[in-house]
Formats: C-alpha cells, structure tokens, sequence
C-alpha cells in the first residue's frame, strides 16, 4: 500500500518509514505542508500519516485544504499536541484518526491496519480475472491456488494491477518500483527478468495471459492482448 508521511522532523521520519518498509508498505515523503498538498492531489494514496506541527502551512491547514478539494483519502495525524482540544480540533477538521507522540510503532501500525479496513474495501484487493491480490496479507492466488512471489515480484505485480488497461513503460516501472531516477540498459534488462518470472508464475497453463508486451513501449495487464 502506498502511505504519503507528511512528516519534518528527520528522526521520526526515518523510523516511521523504515518500519513501514519492512511491513511491505510503500512510503513517499514530504517535509512541508505545501509539498504534502501537492503530493496528495497528484498521486494516489491509500493513507496520509500527517504531523500537525509543520513549517508554513501546517497540519491543520493541509487537512482542511483537502477536505475542502473534496480528497478523502484516510488521514492519521501524529502530533506532540495532546490536549483535549486539540484532537478534537483535528477531527473536526477532517483526521479518521489521532496518535500522539511519542508513540510505538506496533500502536501506529495497528491503526494504519485500522483505517485501511474502515476505507474502501477495493482498496484491499486488486483484481483482474481470476488473480488476486491483496495488499493487507500480501498474498496472490489465481483461480483459487496460492502463487508465493519474492518481495520485487509483488511490487511489480501490484503497480501492473494498480495500472490495469494502461500501458506501463520501463521508465515508469524503473523509477516507481525500482526507485531508480535515471534510466539504464542493465535496470531494463532487469526489469525483463522479473516481468518474465511474474508471468511465469501467474499465468501456467491453460490459464490465458494477463501481461501483455506492447513492442518498444512497454506492458499492459489486461485480459485481453492490446
């Protein structure tokens, strides 16, 4: 799942952010309210975990800038301010939830797990066909049989399906799974690889192709070829 953590302080940052990860969740992270803004309303997200005390325009402002364009994303805000009033005043301005620090990690990823499961379930599942995905347990199954993938494999399969009907270049999959700025011949080949192991676990025959090669473009999941 991907988490946008609207978060200046470094520290708290890293911590939040390395614990994700090896939880199997996708971080993106922003120091400044403004930047968080716009993150928020040109990617999508499944859970903003929002610190109130920013510099500029702080949690508050960014929560109700959100509201107000209509996002409802599910928002955490983690916030030193435990008064009364002040949670009251994130929730009214539009937080699903209030966590206080400092805080365990266990408490903030209970509450992630939480939210999740309040929101939209599509969320939780992505679906093509007969594959299954979902993004709580990070299984995969295929008319009803378990498919086990390495960590990059899931990702890959993950942003296809996220991406399902649109064609996907290597560029795209080299800088938003690989996490890679520049582009480069041996990352392509790589990326090959995996495409080819995916495939050669989702779709054993007789069970039709879903990943498609569209020649000098890139790939597209879909049930049917392009």
């Amino acid at each position: 799942m991907r988490v946008l953590l609207i978060e200046d302080e470094p520290k708290v940052a890293e911590a939040v952010r390395e614990g994700l990860e090896a939880e199997g969740f996708r971080v993106f992270r922003e120091r400044t309210g403004e930047a968080g803004i716009q993150r928020a309303t040109t990617e999508a997200f499944d859970i903003i975990l929002l610190d109130l005390g920013l510099p500029g325009c702080d949690g508050l402002e960014v929560l109700s800038t959100l509201r107000k364009r209509g996002f409802n994303t599910r928002v955490l805000v983690m916030t030193a301010r435990d008064a009364v009033a002040d949670r009251v005043e994130g929730l009214d301005r539009g937080a699903d939830d209030y966590l206080v620090k400092p805080f365990a990690f266990a408490e903030l990823l209970a509450r992630i797990r939480a939210l999740v499961r309040r929101g939209n379930q599509e969320l939780l599942c992505l679906t093509l066909a007969d594959l299954a995905v979902d993004l709580l347990t990070r299984t995969v199954e295929r008319g009803g049989q378990r498919i086990e993938l390495t960590v990059k494999e899931f990702e890959l399969l993950e942003y296809l399906l996220r991406h399902q009907g649109e064609v996907v270049s290597r560029e795209s999959l080299s800088k938003d799974v690989w996490k890679e700025v520049a582009r480069s011949t041996p990352l392509d080949n790589v990326i090959d690889v995996h495409i080819a192991r995916v495939r050669k676990k989702v779709e054993v025959e007789p069970l039709p192709r879903l990943i498609h090669t569209v020649r000098g473009v890139g790939f597209v999941m879909s049930e049917h070829a392009p």
